[in-house]
């Protein structure tokens, strides 16, 4: 089928991928984007003289951004650059341990002297966790990233049967594959908690998952210099220089369609705009259910995509510094899989979250003024209910529990040093960026209900409507929603001769 003239529905990094790899290709692509900056929910907001990162704060895997670039004829370099965050992590404990996360090996021994029992054992049990974890990265790698293959189908006409059952670990869960290698309980926890990238339960997902340290521990953890929304910004230069129409404040209402085929958009405005293929970076739910208008029917064969969660984002400047907190941190829940269980499988507000903290002036001052801290605290929580059972006190009632734990572990007095706040419920996140019930990274990775797969790339109703972002394989996280973009576009250029 020959086309020329691509629609995408949405400027967050998947779209953005998207229509820089296809004009990259001479397709002629217009974005539309419903609010008046670029970027989804990698989003900045200045306030008394703090710049918060409202989205994402950890920068990996910079190979995949820098094929982006490429695709384009350029070096992500002259756009973006990048500071190496060390360590990694700092992780606290109600019990007084606090351990950080090194990259670099001597660093990364050394604090496992910090825990009880023999210090050769944690760091026998280290490597092996690590191996293992290299070998699920590695094999997942080969073909669901860099083939960006979509489904169960897909994943066995690639791999084979006999390799995914000798190569891929699936059969336990996340936790339980942790368990049998990592003694140590901490540890332990530290290692369930990288599901935080994709916003799912260390106790659903599949063993597999326990690739994404990898991504840290083998390709470093960076972070954007001058703020992480600069990203946003050298992508947005990028697609200026490539002649890419970009319409701002442009809130697409509709997919209009023809039989099997769709042909355009539609804008709150009243306009129409033709165009021979979309691409929806509005997560793929919302999009069948808002823009296409779709039967409960079909909708409800989509319940295996359910929302991953969502999250209590919580921003702080303090009038002090708090020295103990580290660019990175986690304080972690007295029983986690009591927290998992609480979030994912009851869609109950946690008593006691397992807290990501964010402290980027140790890597950049300039996002606080002198003396000060910025502090972004983020707890994950349920999506939204249909029948709205948490209510908004309900937050407020979480941000307390929240800032009691803040000030009994790490941050002292913390309350009394605010001078500043922002504050982002599930509802806000719904209302900002459409996403499915408010979630922040698309589909739950959940062995159960879709195999830790996402939805598909190409649409099953309509032959020419794609999908790229969180809700897609391979799923949440900056990377993976710029490769979604990439493969997609790859994917169009398949079967969409250009005319």
């Amino acid at each position: 089928m020959q086309a020329s003239r691509v629609a995408v529905i949405g400027a967050g990094l998947g779209g953005m991928s998207a229509a820089i790899s296809l004009r990259a290709e001479g397709y002629e692509v217009e974005v539309f984007e419903k609010n008046p900056q670029m970027g989804g929910k990698l989003n900045v907001l200045e306030q008394d003289g703090f710049t918060f990162d409202l989205g994402p704060s950890i920068f990996t895997l910079p190979a995949i951004f820098e094929d982006l670039f490429k695709r384009a004829g350029k070096k992500m370099e002259d756009y973006v650059q990048l500071d190496s965050v060390t360590p990694h992590w700092r992780n606290f404990f109600e019990d007084g341990l606090v351990l950080d996360l090194f990259e670099e090996k001597d660093l990364m021994r050394r604090e496992l002297d910090k825990l009880p029992g023999d210090p050769e054992q944690h760091w026998k049990e280290l490597q092996g966790f690590l191996d293992y974890a290299r070998e699920q990265y590695e094999v997942l790698d080969s073909g669901y990233l860099k083939e960006g293959l979509d489904g169960l189908w897909e994943f066995l006409r690639h791999y084979g049967l006999g390799k995914i059952g000798r190569d891929i670990d699936y059969r336990p869960t996340m936790s339980e594959a942790i368990t049998q290698r990592i003694s140590d309980p901490a540890m332990r926890s530290i290692f369930e908690y990288f599901i935080k990238y994709v916003g799912s339960s260390a106790l659903a997902a599949p063993g597999y998952m326990n690739m994404m340290p990898i991504i840290q521990f083998d390709y470093g953890l960076w972070y954007v210099r001058g703020g992480m929304y600069k990203l946003a910004e050298g992508l947005t230069k990028l697609m200026e220089e490539m002649g890419i129409k970009v319409h701002l404040s442009a809130d697409v209402t509709a997919i209009t369609r023809d039989g099997k085929a769709v042909n355009g958009i539609a804008l709150a405005d009243g306009s129409a705009h033709p165009f021979d293929i979309v691409v929806s970076n509005m997560e793929v739910v919302p999009t069948y259910e808002k823009l296409l208008g779709e039967p409960q029917k079909f909708i409800r064969k989509l319940d295996k995509f359910k929302p991953a969660c969502s999250g209590l984002v919580i921003h702080l400047g303090t009038d002090r510094v708090y020295p103990e907190l580290a660019h990175h941190n986690f304080i972690f829940s007295q029983n986690q899989h009591k927290h998992f269980r609480t979030v994912f499988e009851k869609g109950q507000l946690p008593d006691d979250p397992t807290l990501y903290v964010v402290a980027p002036t140790r890597t950049d001052p300039s996002k606080a003024p002198a003396g000060c801290d910025n502090i972004k605290i983020l707890p994950h929580i349920p999506p939204l209910s249909d029948d709205g059972s948490i209510t908004h006190d309900d937050y407020l009632a979480l941000r307390e529990r929240v800032l009691d734990k803040m000030e009994r572990v790490c941050t002292p007095d913390l309350r009394k040093h605010i001078v500043t706040e922002d504050l982002l419920t599930p509802v806000d996140i719904e209302r900002m960026y459409r996403s499915n019930k408010g979630s922040i990274y698309g589909v739950v990775s959940d062995w159960k209900l879709n195999r830790g797969f996402k939805a598909p790339k190409t649409s099953t109703k309509y032959k020419n409507l794609y999908f790229c972002g969180g809700s897609i394989n391979p799923g949440g996280g900056m990377p993976m929603v710029v490769l979604s973009g990439q493969k997609v576009a790859d994917r169009i250029i398949a079967h969409h001769s250009r005319a």
